[in-house]
């Protein structure tokens, strides 16, 4: 079957130096951009981390410090691989908790322009835990009857997830699924939007889960302290948390939303002191306003009866 595509689909899968977002580094990328024509695009390359490899992750990814010693860094590929995604909505398997937050650190320590706020994402594991509860490799035989070879290739991977998506679409055509609400739709179709609002049913505002929408399409803090509490909420009891969590070790993405947040905050913060001062004003007169001039009264004449009572008040 062919996807549904309105625009190009990127699969794509990353293989790193460990598995924390902030810190680690890319080592090989492979995309495969799913065209709406049918046709499909591949780019697979190694990557430089300019830092080593452990031992515990080369194990399992066959990735080793003297594979990429002569490789290029991805500040010097990024810009290629931003043209290459460019106009592209991407998918990959656990691509929004890993792959995505991720690539955008390295696009940010980069300092490389790459816009992901009109983009939609389809999380191909998304579909499969919540529809059969399984890895790869048991979505990829289960769905399609077959096995990964070279396992843990970025490039056998992100085939076998392609492969996956378009088994689920046919499978789950009209099917019917329950969220925990109780509330029951047909939510996988070969329907780019429709898997993405499927697979995002966390509603992520930096894709590494500090941040998150509430029902309501509010940013909320998904962790610590203030966990389901508003940001801009917080912004107004405790302002300094923004500043820890800026100084603090958190992805640089969720940096870059939470100062998008506060810069909005204060915005309105100024537009309000802006329009209560406004308000003063036109409550207070003002006193620069010359007075009017009041003429004063003419002086009553002069009378018999008005002498006689003050020459007895003198007299006496």
């Amino acid at each position: 079957m062919k996807l549904n595509l309105k625009r190009p689909l990127a699969f794509f899968d990353l293989e790193t130096t460990g598995t924390n977002i902030t810190t680690d580094r890319i080592v090989e990328i492979s995309i495969l951009k799913a065209m709406p024509d049918g046709t499909e695009e591949i780019k697979t390359m190694r990557i430089n981390p300019e830092r080593p490899i452990p031992l515990e992750s080369s194990l399992i990814h066959g990735i080793y410090d003297e594979d990429v010693a002569d490789r290029p860094t991805f500040k010097m590929v990024g810009p290629e691989l931003a043209a290459f995604l460019e106009n592209s909505d991407l998918a990959g398997y656990n691509s929004n908790r890993f792959d995505i937050p991720v690539l955008m650190e390295e696009f940010l320590r980069a300092g490389i322009e790459f816009d992901i706020e009109n983009r939609l994402f389809v999380d191909v594991q998304n579909i499969f835990h919540q529809m059969e509860q399984r890895t790869l490799k048991a979505a990829y035989q289960f769905y399609c009857g077959k096995c990964i070879e070279n396992a843990h290739s970025a490039e056998a991977d992100i085939k076998a997830t392609y492969e996956v998506l378009l088994a689920q679409i046919e499978r789950y055509a009209g099917a019917d699924f329950e969220d925990k609400k109780g509330h029951v739709s047909k939510p996988v179709k070969n329907d780019i939007e429709a898997l993405h609002l499927f697979t995002n049913l966390n509603k992520p505002v930096d894709y590494a889960g500090r941040l998150v929408f509430n029902e309501d399409g509010i940013e909320v803090f998904n962790f610590g302290k203030h966990k389901g509490k508003p940001v801009e909420e917080i912004f107004n009891l405790e302002p300094s948390y923004y500043a820890w969590m800026q100084q603090g070790d958190f992805p640089l993405y969720t940096k870059k939303c939470l100062e998008r947040i506060w810069i909005r905050w204060n915005s309105k913060k100024q537009a309000a002191k802006q329009q209560q001062a406004a308000q003063n004003r036109e409550q207070k007169p003002n006193s620069q306003q010359p007075q009017q001039y009041k003429k004063p009264e003419k002086a009553k004449p002069v009378t018999d009866d008005m002498l006689e009572l003050l020459k007895q008040k003198f007299n006496q």
